[in-house]
């Protein structure tokens, strides 16, 4: 009884090894596939309001009166910061009378000169006297007006750079102005993918990106490749992209940071997983299965990257047979079993997203 169990277990022993041997030596492999497909690329993005200026006091002064406060949306000519007109109005009236006594003496000697008793010389330098009191007149206006520090368009005020009271100088920043209906986006394209842009600009069609913002949910409204600066950044390869955003609710800020996303087609791209492939020196490689079941390593070249899948330009036909699983278990002239699978079925397992 002893000697028929030991028997049985020898022989289900045997039969589960040679199982498993005949599973280890069976692979799955499949076909390249030809597919129009497309590709998605992130660049790292600075976020621009379309009008930033910087709001400055135009005369010296004591700033008086802060009609506004941060981070406030304003109208073009809204009055934000008054500085101490005392100066000005003063020197205003002074302008005033002095023109006002030139227009008299004017006069006068229009009289004198109508009636033959003065030279027309004389008429003529009284008339220059109140010109350029005028002129004085209208200067001091300018001054006394900008003591008035005004909007010069629609937007939102950002921080103070001084407080009430502050003595401020002619020139010295008092805050920073921003229109944020209209947002400009850059973005760094390395020159390799700008002249593949370029060559695969057809047409005038401007094409459309999507902003994917720091908490990494997409932005509402999708923006447009408008312009590329002039010049290539020397010591990084790249030139700045610039993509025009809208943003009617005010949700973007200038300053802040994300990344664009650009969806680029692809046509009649031949694809392989990702998985099907190895690296050897920075080199990527598959094995091939030829007609009698023989595993060869064959050199390719990626053209581009997708999840899961990689797009090759050169070293594979849709006729080839490329091993799916299993890329450590064989060696170079390995003969090996194999099963063919389908490349929409294989590739359909990956999560494949381009439709």
């Amino acid at each position: 009884m002893m000697l028929g169990l030991g028997t049985m277990l020898f022989h289900v022993s045997c039969k589960s090894e040679h199982h498993e041997k005949e599973e280890e030596t069976t692979f799955y492999v499949t076909n390249p596939m030809r597919k129009d497909t497309v590709i998605t690329k992130d660049y790292v993005a600075q976020i621009h309001s379309s009008r930033h200026i910087e709001l400055r006091a135009q005369e010296r002064g004591y700033l008086q009166k802060i009609f506004v406060d941060e981070g406030q949306s304003v109208k073009k000519g809204q009055l934000l910061f008054q500085i101490m007109p005392k100066l000005y109005e003063a020197e205003m009236q002074k302008a005033k009378a002095e023109a006002q006594f030139a227009n008299i003496e004017y006069q006068n000697t229009k009289k004198l000169a109508d009636s033959n008793v003065v030279a027309p010389n004389e008429l003529a330098m009284a008339k220059a006297k109140l010109e350029k009191a005028n002129a004085e007149l209208a200067l001091s206006q300018v001054h006394l007006e900008f003591t008035q520090i005004r909007a010069p368009f629609d937007g939102i005020v950002d921080r103070f750079h001084v407080r009430l009271g502050s003595l401020v100088d002619e020139g010295e920043l008092l805050t920073n102005l921003s229109d944020n209906n209209i947002m400009w986006v850059y973005y760094n394209v390395p020159e390799a993918e700008y002249l593949d842009y370029k060559a695969a600009l057809k047409d005038a069609t401007k094409p459309e990106v999507e902003l994917l913002m720091a908490n990494n949910k997409y932005f509402g409204h999708k923006g447009i490749v408008e312009t590329i600066e002039a010049d290539f950044n020397n010591e990084t390869g790249n030139i700045p992209f610039r993509a025009t955003f809208p943003n009617p609710d005010a949700l973007l800020r200038h300053g802040e940071t994300g990344n664009v996303h650009v969806t680029i087609p692809l046509e009649n791209a031949l694809l392989i997983p990702q998985k099907a492939t190895f690296e050897v020196l920075d080199k990527k490689y598959c094995y091939v299965i030829d007609d009698e079941g023989v595993v060869h390593s064959r050199q390719i070249t990626i053209a581009e990257e997708m999840p899961h899948l990689y797009a090759v330009s050169d070293g594979l036909s849709t006729d080839d047979k490329i091993l799916l699983e299993g890329l450590r278990l064989v060696r170079e002239n390995d003969k090996v079993e194999y099963e063919v699978e389908e490349p929409s079925e294989a590739m359909a397992e990956l999560a494949l997203y381009a439709e």
